[in-house]
Order: structure tokens, then sequence, then C-alpha cells
């Protein structure tokens, strides 16, 4: 019991720096603050798995630096691909597109983020998780038990309360009855526009987003 709470610890711990990650990036970028990340609270639950990923099948040999540099490309841009694959068919958009960058695959990974993923994952592994595992080891049981599951009910209503407004920007994309993807994003991020903030958030996460092509192919083929 207690290995899988350090273990979720750790993942939230992740989640929460990557999303710090992604926030200092934007900020360098727009000069401003953006939430980033499908979920409402600071965390990115992708860097939260691809470091456990990571910890459980490249920590138990790390003397080759080289390998374990190549594993962590490997593990995170698995994760990232079927993310974005996953993410696409359930929401019909795509909310990252490396398309344009060089060296990429179906636009859903691509090289110029596949390095930093291998860079940064060999830093946590030499250096940043031995450090959280000796913090998190010096919790008592009760602590860890109880941190657990505070941190655990936070993070099954804010992915309860996301998917409910991701599944009502789908329906919201499924009402155009227009053949135009770039007609449907912009009509969508009106009405992303006109509702709380919560809606505005996923506009200013995901700027770039784009519609899920195949679905408007088939709304086309039902008008027949």
């Amino acid at each position: 019991m207690m290995i899988f709470c350090k273990y979720f610890i750790y993942f939230m711990i992740y989640s929460f720096l990557g999303w710090v990650k992604e926030v200092i990036e934007k900020l360098i970028e727009l000069k401003r603050f953006v939430n980033r990340g499908f979920l409402i609270g600071p965390i990115c639950p992708i860097y939260g798995y691809g470091v456990l990923g990571i910890i459980l099948l490249v920590s138990n040999n790390t003397d080759d630096l080289l390998a374990v540099f190549l594993k962590c490309i490997l593990i995170c841009s698995v994760l990232e691909y079927f993310t974005s694959y996953i993410m696409e068919k359930l929401f019909k958009a795509r909310w990252w597109d490396y398309s344009r960058w060089k060296f990429n695959i179906n636009g859903r990974i691509c090289l110029e983020t596949m390095i930093p993923f291998g860079i940064f994952g060999t830093i946590i592994i030499y250096f940043v998780h031995p450090l959280i595992v000796g913090f998190v080891e010096k919790l008592s049981d009760i602590t860890i038990l109880v941190v657990a599951i505070i941190l655990l009910i936070v993070h099954v209503v804010d992915i309860i309360i996301s998917f409910k407004i991701m599944s009502k920007i789908k329906k919201e994309i499924k009402k155009q009855s227009i053949d135009n993807t770039e007609v449907i994003r912009k009509k969508v991020l009106l009405w992303l526009d006109s509702n709380s903030i919560l809606y505005r958030r996923f506009k200013k996460s995901y700027p770039k987003f784009r519609i899920y092509d195949r679905m408007l192919r088939f709304k086309s083929n039902s008008k027949k």
C-alpha cells in the first residue's frame, strides 16, 4: 500500500514540475502567465506518467549514460505520441501539432522535443529523483498516506471537471455544419470566449489547436 502511495506522490510532484516547466516556457515566449495543461489544476499529468515510466524502466540500470538518455527519449516520445492520438480520438481536436517542424512523426512528436526529453529524463534519473526519494522517505507512513489520499481526491475532482468541459467543447465542434476546419476552429474559439474562465483557459493553453479533419469528412459524407 505504501509503495503505491509513494509512487502516486512522485507522479503528482513530477506532474507539477512539468506544469512549472510549461508555464515558464510560455512566460518567456508570451511574456504572460498561461495555465498550461489539460487539467485545471497546476499539473501536467503527461510529465508525471513520463517520469514514472523512466523511473520504473530505466532507473534499475544507470551504468550507461547514453543508454539512459536514449531510453528516456523513447519512453517520453511514445507517451507523447499516444497521448496526442488518444486525445484526438476522444475530443476530435488536436491540441498540439508539430507538422511544420522538421523530423516530425505525424505531427505528434518531433526531434526538437525528443532531445529535451532525453536531457531532462537523464537529469531526473541521476540528480532530481534521488533528492525527491530522500525527501519522501523522511515522512512518516501516516503522513504519506494522508497526503496521497488528499492529492488523489483533488486529482479525481480535477479530472471530472476537466473532462466535462472537454466534452462540451467536443459537442460544440460537432454542432458546426461547416466543412472548413479553420472556420470551425474560429467559431469554437469565439464560443470559448463567451463562456466562463474555465473554458477560456483552454483557448489560452492551446491557442494553436486544430479540428480533427476526419470528423469533418464523416460529417460531409453524412449529408449525402
